[in-house]
C-alpha cells in the first residue's frame, strides 16, 4: 500500500444512489447511525460482562455503513476488489468468508492475553488486508476496531475527537501504518507495532481532551 491521500475499493457494485452528492449525504447518515451502533455493541457487551467476536457483528456494522446506498450492504463481495492507491491485492473472493472468521478468531482466542490497542490495531489492519467488502471496508474497520478497544478497556471511551475521527481528518498516518503490516505481513510476520502507535497517540489526543474538557490542567 501507499501513502496516498484517498484510497478505494473498485468492484463490481450494485449501487443504489446515482448521484454524488446524495451519496455522500447517505454516507454521513449512515455513518451516524454506524457510529450508533457501535456502541449499542460495545454497552451490551458491558452488560453481559463478556464478548465474543463474531462475523455476524463484522457484516451488521458494515450494514450500516451501506444500507440504502448499495445492494451488498450487510454481504460480503460477491467478486474480486482492486484497491486504487495501493499496491495490496486482497483475497479472492471465495476465500473472504473463511479469512474474516479467521480474524475473529485471533481477537477471540488472544482476548484474555494481548492489550487492547493491539486488538483494536490488528482489526485494523486485517479487514483492510481482507477487503471483504465492495464498498465501506475502510469505515467497517475501523469502527470494528474501535469497538474492540472499548469492549476490551471497558467502557465507552470519552473524548472527542474519537479515534474513528481522527483517522478521517489525517488519513496518511493510517496508511502507512497499513502498508508497515502489509510488508511485515509479506515476510511471514504480524508487525502492528507502527499501527499500534498511531493508536496509542489518537487515544492520548481524545482522552486528553476529555480530561481538558472536564477543567483537567496537564
Amino acid at each position: 500500500m501507499t501513502d496516498e491521500a484517498q484510497r478505494h475499493s473498485v468492484a463490481f457494485e450494485a449501487e443504489i444512489i446515482k448521484d454524488p452528492l446524495k451519496k455522500a449525504e447517505a454516507e454521513a447518515r449512515n455513518g451516524l447511525k454506524q457510529y450508533d451502533y457501535g456502541m449499542q455493541v460495545v454497552q451490551q457487551a458491558l452488560d453481559r460482562g463478556t464478548f465474543k467476536l463474531r462475523v455476524s457483528v463484522v457484516l451488521a456494522l458494515q450494514r450500516e455503513a451501506l444500507a440504502g446506498i448499495s445492494a451488498y450492504a450487510g454481504n460480503f463481495r460477491p467478486a474480486g476488489v482492486e484497491i486504487l492507491g495501493s499496491k495490496h491485492k486482497p483475497v479472492e473472493a471465495h476465500l473472504v468468508a473463511e479469512r474474516v472468521e479467521e480474524m475473529c478468531d485471533y481477537v477471540n482466542d488472544n482476548w484474555s492475553d494481548a492489550t487492547a490497542i493491539h486488538l483494536a490495531s490488528y482489526i485494523m489492519w486485517r479487514l483492510n488486508w481482507i477487503h471483504p467488502f465492495s464498498d465501506g471496508n475502510g469505515r467497517t474497520s475501523r469502527i470494528l476496531s474501535y469497538v474492540v478497544l472499548c469492549i476490551k478497556t471497558g467502557s465507552i471511551l470519552p473524548g472527542t475527537p474519537a479515534i474513528p475521527e481522527q483517522i478521517v481528518e489525517n488519513r496518511n498516518p493510517y496508511f502507512a501504518a497499513l502498508d508497515a503490516a502489509d510488508a511485515a505481513f509479506a515476510n511471514g510476520k504480524i508487525d502492528l507495532s507502527v499501527m499500534e502507535e498511531l493508536l496509542s497517540g489518537m487515544l492520548a489526543v481524545q482522552l486528553r481532551n476529555a480530561y481538558e474538557k472536564a477543567g483537567g490542567r496537564l
